[in-house]
């Protein structure tokens, strides 16, 4: 039984998952949008919520938080620079899922990831 277990593995060993988490939470605050499956999607939302919250934070040690995440120094004050001013009187729900249909491939559920407006 899987009580009290949350998420998902994906099929991956555990430092490949975060390595996966890492870069797609970057991309998605490099492009503002992302294409990809709707589990990895609904992963990876949280992890980007609790970013823009630390940058809304704006101490020095949140700062440092968010790096140890994010894989670019410029997307990180990219974050504190331009995302928290545009969230600050939003108290949650940064970004928004959009499902696009199935991948052709494999039939996976495609989602697009966007921040929101």
């Amino acid at each position: 039984m899987r009580h009290q277990i949350a998420g998902r593995k994906l099929s991956r060993p555990t430092a490949q998952r975060w390595a996966l988490y890492r870069n797609l939470v970057t991309d998605l605050f490099k492009y503002e949008k992302i294409i990809t499956t709707e589990a990895k999607a609904k992963e990876i939302r949280g992890l980007a919520e609790k970013m823009i919250t630390l940058g809304k934070e704006g101490s020095l040690a949140s700062r440092r938080r968010a790096l140890a995440f994010v894989t670019d120094k410029k997307i990180v004050g990219r974050i504190f620079g331009e995302f928290a001013p545009r969230y600050a009187q939003r108290p949650g729900g940064y970004t928004r899922l959009v499902k696009l249909g199935r991948r052709v491939g494999d039939g996976a559920p495609l989602v697009q990831l966007e921040m929101v407006e």
